[in-house]
């Protein structure tokens, strides 16, 4: 399915949705983006290369939230990516290393914006996952994006097995909200970076009661 067919049937849900919702996406690494895109073929073909595979299509998970009539557009992102004062920020992380996390070109945000966007939500492949429709639960998702871990974009602080990404995030407040996140996967062929470090995060505090 192209970035097209998914834009026209996206902007359709827009429309017609009423009911609460939870969308996952997943954006091809770097879509709209040349330093971004650049740097995760660098990384790719460095990690393929350590671990003797082939080089495969990375991908970037990003949530919408639908409730009470607003949209809410999760995701991490670098701090410079977008200027819109209201995009709803979060909280902000460094990228690579605390040290350079001290320069703006080195610092992610995670924003959650109110009736924003997701930047190419149009090149999303596969279209949207729809992951349930459960009020609470989405209440719940929207209440823990500040408290998203304020790891380092890259490394593994964490002790989790892998770095920490922008998957990381998305998996992180999946799993802490309740949400099934059995058989979530990327699209075939590819890798998410950092979805299990999510995982394994979430999976060390007690089950957050839904609220």
């Amino acid at each position: 399915m192209g970035g097209r067919t998914i834009g026209t049937s996206y902007a359709r849900w827009i429309a017609t949705a009423t009911e609460p919702s939870v969308l996952l996406f997943w954006l091809p690494l770097g879509a709209g983006g040349h330093v971004v895109r650049l740097n995760g073929l660098a990384f790719e073909a460095v990690d393929a290369a350590v671990h003797h595979r082939r080089r495969q299509p990375l991908f970037h998970a990003a949530l919408e939230v639908r409730l009470e009539g607003h949209r809410h557009a999760i995701e991490q992102g670098p701090v410079w990516g977008t200027t819109d004062p209201d995009r709803g920020v979060a909280c902000e992380g460094p990228v690579g290393s605390r040290w350079l996390g001290r320069s703006r070109l080195f610092r992610y945000e995670v924003r959650c914006w109110r009736d924003g966007v997701i930047p190419d939500v149009a090149e999303a492949v596969g279209g949207p996952r729809h992951l349930g429709t459960d009020r609470t639960r989405a209440a719940h998702l929207l209440d823990l994006v500040p408290d998203v871990p304020r790891a380092t974009w890259g490394r593994d602080e964490q002790r989790a097995g892998e770095m920490w990404s922008s998957n990381s995030v998305v998996a992180w407040l999946l799993a802490r909200s309740g949400h099934d996140v059995q058989g979530i996967a990327p699209p075939t062929g590819g890798r998410a970076p950092g979805w299990h470090a999510g995982l394994v995060v979430a999976a060390r505090h007690d089950p957050e009661p839904t609220r």
